[in-house]
């Protein structure tokens, strides 16, 4: 009987650990540092971002609502360029998803597991991996984003002089 018992509890605990790993993926779970792996546009065949590439694309996503998106590039003498693109808030709830107070889209971000998202942006297929990356280099992308608006006059000097 005690052996039967013995059996039972492994088998219990071994089902509850698979249903664990199994579980699908939450809306808290988008909290976090994201990285493009890849970027492909329909009809293409050519991959357009990754580590091979030499470019990527970096979201963070905040447990408050925080965000922010900024393009990476590595340079040929093999130096980062951060090319801020917005900062703002986000909204993820029940598969509905907008950044910057944009229109919700259902199922923008479909998850592979929880680690990995993918989705279609404007005939653009998408996947992102969640990853980890040191507080000091996520601050220091993070105010490149906070900080990329250009004021006003250094922007109408730039119209007049550049674009008239």
């Amino acid at each position: 009987m005690k052996k039967m018992l013995l059996v039972i509890a492994v088998a219990l605990m071994s089902a509850v650990q698979v249903n664990a790993q199994n579980a699908k993926p939450t809306d808290k779970d988008l909290v976090g540092i994201w990285m493009m792996e890849s970027m492909q546009w329909e009809g293409e065949k050519k991959t357009m971002c990754g580590k091979a590439t030499g470019y990527t694309q970096f979201k963070f996503y905040g447990a408050d609502g925080e965000y922010a998106c900024a393009e990476l590039a590595l340079t040929k003498d093999g130096k980062i360029v951060v090319m801020p693109h917005e900062y703002g808030k986000y909204t993820f709830k029940d598969g509905w998803y907008s950044e910057m107070g944009r229109p919700a889209i259902k199922d923008a971000i479909v998850w592979v597991d929880k680690t990995t998202t993918k989705g279609t942006w404007q005939k653009r297929h998408d996947i992102w991996k969640k990853i980890s990356l040191p507080d000091k280099a996520v601050k220091y992308i993070m105010d490149c984003c906070k900080t990329k608006e250009t004021p006003a006059d250094v922007q109408q000097a730039i119209k007049q002089t550049m674009f008239k």
